[in-house]
């Protein structure tokens, strides 16, 4: 069995970042381990503090306290939901390991058949997904389904149909996942990526027990920019397609400028010279835009600097003994 330190480690491990969610962190604990405890293993459930500004560290101190099982793990700054899911499975040592946001929206209860269909289909991977989200608002529910039918026509088929982080690993999975150099990882992406046998468990997602959701309309918008600009060349094409059509357009305008001239017509020509100049420049910039994500990824890389710093970690040798 996998050992730190020379303690056993678990089997299973539960990473669950957490961003401002002071409100439904108790919610969450109880909610939980009685579930976790129902499963009869060794089992730890790693909180990633991401750098919340209320109360929340206040909080899973408190429960730590009272659960022995719970670990927290600190980051420094806020470094994004993604990142703080990457230092939770940095840190994971669980012979499983389950990522589930601390919002309830999805059901804990379903970690179980998770852990089961794992060890007996002998599955790297299980995600789970959402196969009722009646509880979204109308405009979630079509920015979702645009993201995921974006990403399934640019990256695959492979990627699952409203499977979000919710999701079961091995430990295979969990070593190969950390082990590539990704500082801007979308793991909806990367686990599909990797190829490893995997299945899936459908659920009804539910509402959020408490507080706000963390992911607003730009953090959306982001996330899928992420997820279209690290695993694909697709918007760098279409910048070249874009500015061959800008090139014909123009030719055409200069041929019809040309005739017109040959034919002694009087056109006044302002209108059609702004219309051809600002279509050119906003092609020019989109084109620049699109070129500049991926230097700035470029540039990113070559700085190496890490996507989080954690700043502290409850887990030791006394804590290890008790999992």
């Amino acid at each position: 069995m996998t050992t730190l330190r020379g303690f056993p480690m678990p089997r299973l491990t539960v990473v669950v970042p957490v961003y401002n969610e002071q409100d439904v962190l108790p919610l969450f604990a109880e909610r939980i381990r009685p579930v976790l405890d129902g499963l009869h293993v060794s089992y730890e459930v790693l909180a990633v503090d991401d750098g919340s500004r209320d109360a929340t560290p206040v909080v899973l101190e408190s429960l730590r306290r009272q659960w022995p099982q719970l670990r927290t793990v600190r980051l420094r700054s806020n470094s994004g939901h993604q990142n703080a899911l990457a230092a939770g499975l940095h840190r994971a040592g669980g012979e499983y390991v389950v990522s589930i946001d601390v919002d309830l929206q999805d059901p804990p209860e379903v970690i179980g058949d998770m852990l089961r269909l794992a060890e007996s289909a002998n599955l790297d991977v299980v995600h789970g997904v959402r196969a009722d989200r009646s509880t979204d608002t109308p405009f979630k529910r079509g920015t979702a389904g645009l993201y995921y039918r974006l990403i399934r026509r640019i990256v695959g088929t492979e990627v699952p149909h409203n499977a979000g982080d919710f999701r079961l690993l091995s430990r295979t999975a969990v070593d190969a996942l950390t082990a590539l150099p990704e500082h801007q990882p979308v793991y909806r992406l990367l686990v599909p990526w990797l190829g490893l046998p995997s299945g899936e468990i459908t659920y009804t997602r539910a509402v959020r027990a408490a507080g706000q959701s963390k992911y607003p309309l730009a953090k959306m918008i982001r996330l899928a920019l992420d997820s279209v600009v690290g695993f694909s060349a697709a918007p760098l094409r279409v910048a070249t397609w874009l500015g061959l059509g800008g090139i014909v357009l123009s030719t055409v305008l200069a041929v019809a400028g040309l005739v017109a001239w040959i034919r002694g017509d009087v056109v006044p020509g302002w209108t059609s010279m702004i219309v051809a100049v600002g279509f050119l420049g906003a092609l020019q910039l989109l084109c620049l835009g699109l070129l500049g994500e991926y230097v700035a990824r470029i540039f990113t890389t070559l700085q190496a600097r890490p996507a989080f710093v954690v700043a502290y970690d409850s887990a030791s040798e006394a804590d290890l003994c008790k999992l």
